[in-house]
């Protein structure tokens, strides 16, 4: 169905509406759960596309008085009418570019340094931050699923879960490794270092979610005491919890919450968002096998570098983009370097 098809999309709703007041609607609470967000996501779809196609028509009706009346008050009035439409064109446009299949989910993003010590945990602890203050910028809720802090400083490994519509679609632009130069604060010599951390960004995915099965057989859980910050209540229960996929050999580790119970609840949550990426690289594989095509992604190959010395800079070398204004990047302003990669993705999509 395409974005802009306002006659499919509202047959679409007629159907998911008639679906609802069937008797036996509700036996399958799951799969109601499936068709109650799909009419809510199609109908927050098509106001916008309704309330442009009113403005069309009376810009339309605007512009024939004109012309009759030779009226040039007129005409300037629906020339700017005009603008304002190409203006909530563009925004309406961008906004149909997240339509991936799960585009408008919660987002999972998942912070880890590479070699280098110190000096990466300080660079994953800073990317920490920019990310959560642009989440905190889109008025998205940010909750810490799992943080292992630095020995010295910085991070070992960071996930949070991005609540907001939009934020995988948003964020999966964002997945890949970042490099940062700069005089290290940790080098008495005062060199120039170079160091890296790797973002993995996944949706998070329903429990009910009906292409996501887990069953109970394939998972081994185990409970460890938690070695990260938190109190004396962490250092002496076995709260901490960490589940093994069998099937997949997939492992996910949570001790960030205090109970048992909870860190389970989160682990679940990352172990279904990564299932559902392994059978998504799945698919891409095999149409890509089909194609004749291989993609590599290596370590070393950042998708975008901030430089601090010897002069600032944020490029992202996927579009090209730079921006000279560090200071904002890292305060969370990425709006710019996320949307460009988006539209050109969306571009080489088309």
């Amino acid at each position: 169905m395409s974005p802009f098809d306002l006659a499919g999309k509202t047959a679409r709703i007629k159907a998911l509406e008639a679906r609802i007041g069937e008797q036996d609607f509700w036996s399958d609470a799951e799969q109601a759960k499936l068709v109650i967000r799909e009419l809510h996501s199609l109908r927050e779809e098509i106001e916008p596309l309704s309330a442009m196609q009113a403005r069309l028509d009376e810009v339309e009706v605007m512009l024939a008085l004109a012309e009759e009346a030779e009226d040039e008050e007129l005409w300037q009035e629906a020339a700017l009418a005009v603008q304002e439409l190409q203006q909530e064109m563009a925004a309406l446009e961008f906004a149909v570019l997240f339509r991936g299949r799960y585009d408008q989910h919660n987002a999972i993003l998942s912070i880890h340094p590479g070699a280098g010590g110190t000096e990466s945990q300080d660079w994953a602890a800073m990317l920490l931050r920019m990310y959560t203050r642009w989440a905190e910028r889109r008025k998205y809720q940010v909750e810490i699923m799992d943080l292992l802090p630095g020995e010295e400083a910085g991070i070992k490994s960071a996930t949070l879960l991005i609540k907001g519509k939009n934020a995988y679609g948003y964020l999966k632009a964002e997945r890949g490794v970042h490099r940062l130069v700069r005089i290290s604060p940790f080098d008495a010599a005062g060199r120039r270092h170079t160091s890296f951390a790797s973002l993995d960004v996944l949706p998070e995915i329903e429990e009910g979610d009906q292409e996501i099965e887990i069953k109970p057989d394939d998972l081994k859980i185990d409970t460890f005491r938690s070695s990260g910050a938190g109190g004396q209540h962490v250092n002496t229960t076995d709260s901490a919890v960490r589940i093994t996929h069998l099937p997949t050999g997939i492992v996910v580790t949570c001790q960030n919450e205090r109970s048992q119970h909870a860190n389970r609840d989160q682990a679940m949550k990352i172990l279904r968002a990564r299932l559902a990426d392994l059978y998504q690289q799945q698919q891409e594989e095999e149409l890509n096998s089909l194609r004749g095509k291989h993609k590599e992604i290596a370590w070393g190959s950042q998708i975008r570098s901030y430089v601090f010395h010897p002069y600032t800079l944020v490029k992202d070398h996927r579009t090209g983009l730079e921006v000279g204004n560090i200071s904002a990047v890292m305060d969370g302003d990425l709006d710019g370097l996320i949307e460009s990669y988006l539209r050109q993705t969306a571009g080489k999509n088309a």
